[in-house]
Parts: C-alpha cells; structure tokens; sequence
C-alpha cells in the first residue's frame, strides 16, 4: 500500500485555495497527485505548485470519478460544498470543508488540531474546518479550560481578506473614494458592527456561528457565549478581544506559562515594552498570537486577553491541511 497522497483542492482559484496551494508546499502530505478544481470559468487556467504548472480542471462529477483522491481540501462556497463533497466521498475520498454547510452536524466533525484532534477519526467521509474566528479563539479557551470556563464574550475586529476577493476589492474601491459593491456601506475609514446577516435574535450569522462552534469544539454545550462581530479596513488577519469567567481560582503568570507552552499559540505580552499581538506580525503566519492577558478589574473571576491570527493561513488554508495530516498520521502510527 502506497504511503503517498493524492490530493484535490476544490475552489482552487479563490484566495483560500491559492493560500492551500501555498500552504501545501510547506506542510509536507507526502503528495503523489494533486488535482485543482474550479468552477467552469476557471477551467483550464494554471497555477503553480512547487514550480510545476498544474491546470485548473471544471468541477463535474465526470472529473471527480475519474480520478483516485485521497482528500479533497474544500474552499468552494456553501453550497459547492453542499453538491459536490457528498460525490467526492462516494469516489473514496475524504473531505474537509471550509464552508459552514456541514459544521453543526452533530455526525461530522469540526477540528481544530491543537484542541480536538481525537475528534477527528469519528468521521464518516466529510470534516469540517471551523470559522477563522472561532478557530483562534478555541486555543487560549482550551488552555483556560482547566480552570473551567463559565462565560465568554468576544468582540472581533476582522479583515477584508474574511470576505474573500470581494472584500479587498471593496477596500481599494472605498479608498479611492468610489461607491462600495459589496459591502452595505464604505469600509475605508470605518469599522462596520455587521458581518453576515441579522438573525431574528438581533445577533449576525457570523456571531451565532462563533458561539456555536465554540460550544461544539470545546465539548460544552451549556458554555455562556456571545459575540459581537466587526469588519475592519485592514487587508488581512482577524483580531478578537476575549472577556473569560473562570470557576476556579488562577494567577496571571500561571496562565501566561501556560500560553506560552501550548502547541500553536505564541505569546507576545510584555506591555512595558509594548509588545503584544498585532496583525503585521500574525499577518502569513500559522500561529495564533495572544496578549494584554489581565485580570478584569471589577471581577477577580474574569480575565481579559487579546488574540490575532491570519485569518486565511490558520483561519483556513492551515488548519484544513493540519487536518489532513492528522488523518495521514493516524494511519502511519
């Protein structure tokens, strides 16, 4: 039996597809094929893969069943993803999707490898990667978990890049001073409290998807949980501001050496020296950065933290493939 991987991605063409390309060249899967998938519009364009032209192929059934792949890496929209993993697991293959389409199934799993990663062998085909935002925030959560987490209110301020294309699109339009297309109003010089629609609760999808996820990913269904959601004019990386009740008693520098050893988190908090997370230094980067880790100065039982990552590296190129080499581990060990 070979020891080699036949890979696809799927939504090749797009900006997280491109970064799985990128990513892939980094994070050695052991790849004897790798097919690109696209959209009818893209088919037949090339990118690159370690300095061979591949060529981007329709995504048909036709394509997908004649073809052996072993994971199909998934960064197509929602409904793609809807269609077409059902049919690249029928062919054998295993799927991890960055859409929300299969998150909250209670049968598929959503992974984050340095938080769940024995979760991952309970699937039956399709795995899903989590909301960029929720998968930088489970890091510090698991590592506060210990102390037992009793509430958790989050505050995002998150890039153009987590709207794709179109988002970056729309900074360099309303920089310019032209009328936004995709945004509901400019987002140069402004931070909108929306991302994704309201929802009957006066919560976003993109909030109610935070809360969640975090339930499902950390295991605790009953976990107080809200968030409020914002798009910022910055090009890339999702910064969170995270407010934690804790049961138990804790001591700041016992969780900042905790922080600092936990598989995935750097820790930048210095603040006499003014270090701590930005999104120029988390900005192409695979790590989750935290910082201004303090205690809550009306509440001894909270504590306040600040966390950035890229939003399309972790946030999704990287922890799709951190996925995949957790499959292709368990299956060598």
């Amino acid at each position: 039996m070979s020891n080699k991987n036949s890979i696809a991605i799927v939504g090749a063409s797009g900006m997280v597809g491109r970064k799985l390309l990128e990513v892939l060249e980094e994070i050695d899967l052991n790849i004897e094929r790798l097919y690109l998938f696209a959209s009818k519009n893209s088919a037949g364009d090339k990118l690159t893969f370690k300095d061979e032209e591949i060529t981007i192929l329709e995504l048909t059934e036709e394509n997908i069943k004649s073809r052996h792949i072993d994971f199909a890496l998934f960064s197509a929209g929602g409904a793609v993803s809807l269609e077409y993993a059902p049919i690249f697991v029928r062919y054998g293959a295993v799927v991890i999707d960055n859409s929300s389409t299969w998150r909250m199934n209670s049968n598929i799993p959503l992974i984050v490898p340095e938080v769940n990663p024995q979760a991952v062998l309970a699937h039956s085909g399709i795995i899903s990667n989590p909301n960029c935002s929720t998968i930088q925030c489970v890091l510090p959560l698991q590592v506060l978990k210990k102390y037992g987490l009793k509430s958790v209110s989050y505050t995002t301020y998150q890039a153009v890049s987590g709207s794709g294309m179109k988002g970056n699109a729309d900074l360099i339009r309303t920089q310019k001073g032209e009328s936004p297309t995709f945004y509901p109003y400019s987002i140069y010089n402004n931070i909108l409290p929306q991302i994704d629609i309201f929802l009957d609760n006066g919560y976003t999808k993109e909030e109610m998807k935070m809360v969640e996820e975090t339930r499902k990913i950390l295991e605790l269904e009953d976990l107080e949980i809200s968030a409020t959601c914002c798009r910022v004019p910055i090009s890339n990386c999702h910064s969170v501001s995270m407010h934690i009740e804790l049961e138990k008693p804790f001591k700041i520098e016992e969780i900042m050496e905790d922080m600092r050893n936990f598989p995935g988190i750097i820790l930048l908090d210095n603040v006499s020296e003014k270090v701590y997370p930005l999104a120029s230094i988390a900005n192409n980067k695979n790590e989750v950065f935290i910082g201004r880790i303090r205690k809550d100065c009306s509440n001894p039982k909270k504590i306040q933290l600040f966390c950035v990552a890229d939003n399309i590296r972790k946030g999704a190129a990287t922890n799709t493939i951190q996925i995949a080499k957790l499959l292709i581990d368990s299956k060598t060990t």
